[in-house]
């Protein structure tokens, strides 16, 4: 028995990943241009992503938006050189969730929740940064290799256990199982930092500020916290990875690529760029429907404290819209009575704002309040093509 066991270790330890040196970014890897799949794992993983980005093409939730797709690209350039940038495809899909992702035949998918909670430019250079570096590292070739290793040790070791004339060997072989298992998962999270890695060394080589990394995820930790109070259920902050995570814990990502940016920074170099009122522009046209998507997540202090975090020092009508409709949806009396506050606030700064009568006006009435006939005939005044306007006149009559 002593072979089998030997062959199914020296397999778990074969399929390692390489680690890179925790304290610094890695050196950049030469980059080969029209990269093309080499042998039949890697030819079968292409075409799986080629199949994928077949059907995201023709996606009813990809934003179809030119400057919106061109500024994203822009951004990826700027952060892994014109060269690496040039082969790859980026697709901008509406998804509350905060997400990005690569896959192996150069597909970047970058979701609408991801660019509402990104403060500045730097910050997306970041994230976008990391998923190109799973891309350019082969992780997604390397991870397939490693999970069909693994699972053929752990159903081989369950034949065995299965068979076994002995209860220690039955046993091990048991452990051996749980080992492949838990190798895939361990796998998976030493690529997320590897990905972390060289995504600092992107941004070392670029004009992005690399202390924004760390930012992120301090603010994924608060906005979780903010979830989890709502929703009655206790705080993962300090919670160490699980057995089953594939990537490693917020705080531990935030501690480590802080270490990495301070370690980064040179005695009197000038500061780097933010570039945050160019990115502000970029999203201006999106940011409420973006916002309207986030509220369908029924996910009331999580988005309550996300957007504080927007508002920074200024709450936007548009901010104060979201706000009344993020009360308004969930109805307490007291909730309509600071709706129809926000609403009030977003019409003095921008009196155009029709939706925001329409807000208001629903808001006063659920409260019987009658002033809230007159919001929403001046929304029906405003907006006369109102796909809803047959329903709200008969409320007002």
């Amino acid at each position: 028995m002593r072979r089998p066991v030997a062959a199914m270790l020296a397999a778990l330890v074969g399929t390692a990943v390489p680690a890179f040196a925790r304290d610094v970014p890695p050196s950049l890897p030469p980059y080969t241009t029209a990269y093309q799949p080499q042998g039949v794992d890697e030819r079968g993983v292409w075409m799986e992503a080629d199949e994928m980005e077949r059907g995201l093409r023709d996606s009813k939730t990809l934003i179809a938006d030119p400057k919106l797709n061109g500024y994203v690209r822009d951004v990826v350039c700027r952060t892994v050189g014109a060269s690496r940038c040039g082969g790859v495809r980026i697709y901008v899909v509406r998804d509350a969730e905060f997400n990005a992702f690569m896959t192996p035949n150069g597909t970047m998918v970058v979701s609408s929740g991801l660019l509402l909670r990104i403060r500045d430019e730097a910050e997306l250079a970041a994230v976008l940064g990391h998923e190109f570096a799973h891309f350019e590292l082969r992780h997604g070739l390397n991870g397939f290799r490693q999970r069909r290793s693994a699972s053929d040790v752990a159903a081989w070791a369950g034949v065995i256990a299965a068979n076994a004339t002995t209860y220690r060997t039955a046993q091990t072989m048991q452990s051996i199982q749980v080992s492949a298992i838990g190798s895939m998962f361990a796998f998976s999270r030493e690529q997320e930092r590897q990905a972390d890695l060289l995504s600092m060394a992107y941004i070392k080589a670029s004009p992005y500020d690399p202390g924004c990394f760390a930012d992120i995820w301090d603010r994924m930790l608060n906005e979780g916290d903010a979830t989890a109070h709502g929703r009655r259920q206790r705080s993962k902050r300090y919670d160490r990875a699980s057995f089953f995570a594939t990537h490693p814990t917020n705080i531990e990502r935030a501690t480590y690529l802080r270490d990495l940016a301070v370690d980064m920074h040179k005695p009197g170099e000038a500061p780097r760029e933010d570039d945050a009122p160019r990115y502000d522009i970029a999203m201006a046209a999106w940011r409420a429907q973006f916002l309207g998507d986030q509220l369908k997540l029924n996910d009331f202090e999580g988005t309550d404290y996300l957007l504080g975090e927007l508002a920074k020092t200024r709450w936007t009508p548009d901010l104060l819209f979201a706000r009344g409709e993020l009360y308004r949806s969930r109805g307490n009396p007291r909730d309509l009575v600071s709706a129809v506050g926000f609403y009030r606030e977003a019409i003095a700064q921008d009196p155009t704002n029709a939706e925001a009568y329409r807000g208001m006006g629903l808001a006063q009435l659920r409260s019987r309040d009658p002033a809230g006939g007159d919001a929403l005939k001046r929304y029906l005044v405003m907006r006369p093509d109102a796909p809803d306007g047959a329903m709200l006149s008969t409320l007002v009559q």
